[in-house]
């Protein structure tokens, strides 16, 4: 078991999702059930699977946790384009929250290859 709150890649992912929170907050309302609440949930998902890993029993576990943490990476990046491509996010703050993520997804990454499995 691991103190998943001591780990970069949880800390820097509830960041992330607190930034995607506030970003959503200026969605139009008619987002509010679509778009905004699949961006929101992607990134909350994140540090939840990263946390549920780390509190299980053994390296194969929190490996597969991790693999679901990668998943609801790429599924955020991906609503995030499709966010900036219909204009609900400007450049400055799709590059922002993108190069988080891209951080956020190799430190994953590695940490799934030091795991003994």
């Amino acid at each position: 078991m691991h103190n998943f709150k001591q780990l970069k890649v949880w800390q820097k992912s509830v960041d992330l999702a607190v930034d995607t929170y506030l970003l959503t907050k200026n969605f139009p309302p008619e987002e509010k059930y679509s778009l905004t609440q699949q961006i929101n949930r992607s990134a909350v998902s994140i540090p939840s699977n990263i946390a549920e890993g780390a509190g299980r029993n053994n390296s194969k576990e929190f490996n597969n946790f991790l693999g679901i943490a990668a998943g609801s990476s790429c599924e955020l990046e991906t609503q995030l384009i499709i966010a900036h491509r219909i204009g609900m996010i400007n450049s400055n703050d799709s590059e922002s929250i993108i190069s988080q993520l891209s951080e956020i997804q190799k430190m994953i990454f590695k940490l799934q290859q030091s795991l003994p499995i």
